[in-house]
């Protein structure tokens, strides 16, 4: 371990970089993302500012959001032009079809 800060490696390099997979970090949010499919023009602008990649994409659209990893920060609303994503209480249901969706692709599978 470091004994003073100038002991850190030059630029604070991350010499090994956490695996996101072994821990859910989306269960404390108070709000959460909902996705109005209709209003998305597709333009990702979500997925490349999501600061936690829980931006699901399939063949370059979006797909819905991994609400394991989201932690309801609220960047992909504001980032959207069309305002397809808008912030909700954690307690409102999402529409089956975005579960439907987020399962899928955290399986490995295709939706359909």
């Amino acid at each position: 371990m470091f004994k003073s800060y100038k002991d850190l490696p030059l630029g604070g390099v991350i010499e090994a970089a956490p695996d996101r997979t072994k821990k859910k970090t989306g269960d404390w949010r108070e709000e959460k993302p909902l996705w109005d499919e209709a209003k998305c023009v597709n333009c990702l602008l979500c997925w490349v500012r999501c600061p936690e990649a829980a931006i699901l994409v399939e063949e370059g659209q979006m797909a819905g959001f991994d609400y394991d990893y989201c932690k309801g920060c609220g960047i992909c609303a504001h980032t959207c032009p069309t305002e397809a994503i808008k912030m909700v209480p954690e307690e409102e249901e999402v529409p089956e079809q975005a579960r439907v969706r987020a399962k899928a692709r955290r399986d490995g599978n295709k939706s359909k």
